[in-house]
């Protein structure tokens, strides 16, 4: 079974940054697509980031494009976002999740995931 576990969430004042990460355990995540996604209270689970398997392909939400970045570690079964310049409309619970796909390039593809982590809170003040 595969097993979820994020942290690196905390409180930080607006133009901050933060690291998450990830640790996968049941299954080596060379073979999934990892995307981050968030939900803010009163709002719709949305997509942050997806990285493909080898990392070729990376894909973000307009919102954070040009601040966080996706990468992944595949030999610590560890997928990370790193979040620059953080808004206070960043404030959400950050969710890691896994998907498997035929083609590398679907990764973006957020209906695709079904692993999902706890999750883990990130707070921005202005």
């Amino acid at each position: 079974q595969v097993r979820l576990v994020e942290s690196g969430g905390g409180s930080v004042q607006a133009g901050g940054s933060l690291r998450l990460s990830c640790e996968v355990s049941g299954s080596t995540i060379s073979n999934y697509c990892m995307g981050w996604f968030r939900q803010a209270p009163g709002k719709e689970r949305e997509g942050v980031a997806t990285i493909s398997p080898g990392s070729t392909f990376t894909d973000y939400a307009d919102s954070v494009k040009d601040r966080f970045t996706i990468s992944r570690d595949n030999a610590k079964n560890t997928v990370y976002l790193q979040m620059n310049s953080l808004k206070p409309e960043d404030t959400a619970v950050y969710y890691c999740a896994a998907a498997q796909v035929v083609f590398a390039s679907d990764c973006h593809r957020r209906g695709r995931y079904n692993y999902w982590g706890q999750g883990t809170q990130v707070t921005v003040s202005s």
